[in-house]
């Protein structure tokens, strides 16, 4: 029932074209056939996105100590696509799981990829030096191998539980028909 009523909301369903921290041009449809955690942030943030990255990489980290569970992609999209360029994005993705995928783009193409997921993000204002704080939600998204969302995670979820909620939807998964 869960599956249907997040499939009702419609979250998640639309694609989006963004780069990945090599230059790759990637699609939502890259990922189709995979386990994917995803978590909207940008680079520059103090404590919040490093903190739920590094959790969100401890995660997967678990995941993978189970045998027979198939892989899930960490993936990070920036909601501030104006500093965070590609060579940005992947100094900042190699501090954390080694297969994260962290993506960017233009700002429209950045803007419709949060609003697939309703991701609220609002740059704050420039200090003296031009830099700025984005204020944006705090959610890793767990999307199944049909690419549809299967469930979300907020900052109050450790890594353990979100490992067993990914586990749990691993071994309950059913494709929801077309």
């Amino acid at each position: 029932r869960r599956r249907e009523e997040l499939r009702a909301l419609a979250l998640g369903q639309g694609d989006f074209r963004l780069l990945d921290q090599a230059g790759r041009a990637r699609s939502k449809a890259d990922f189709r056939g995979r386990w994917v955690l995803l978590y909207f942030g940008f680079t520059h943030c103090p404590d919040v996105c490093p903190e739920e990255l590094a959790k969100l990489s401890r995660a997967v980290a678990l995941l993978e100590a189970q045998p027979g569970l198939p892989p899930v992609q960490p993936l990070f999209i920036t909601v501030d696509p104006e500093r965070d360029d590609v060579a940005a994005v992947a100094r900042y993705v190699r501090d954390f799981h080694p297969r994260l995928l962290g993506l960017t783009g233009s700002a429209e193409a950045v803007r419709a990829a949060g609003s697939a997921y309703r991701v609220y993000a609002s740059a704050g204002a420039r200090d003296e030096d031009g830099d700025y704080l984005v204020d944006h939600s705090v959610l890793i998204y767990l999307l199944g191998p049909d690419g549809l969302l299967l469930d979300w995670y907020g900052r109050a979820k450790t890594d353990a539980q979100i490992a067993r909620s990914v586990r749990r939807h691993m071994e309950t998964y059913e494709p929801l028909p077309p």
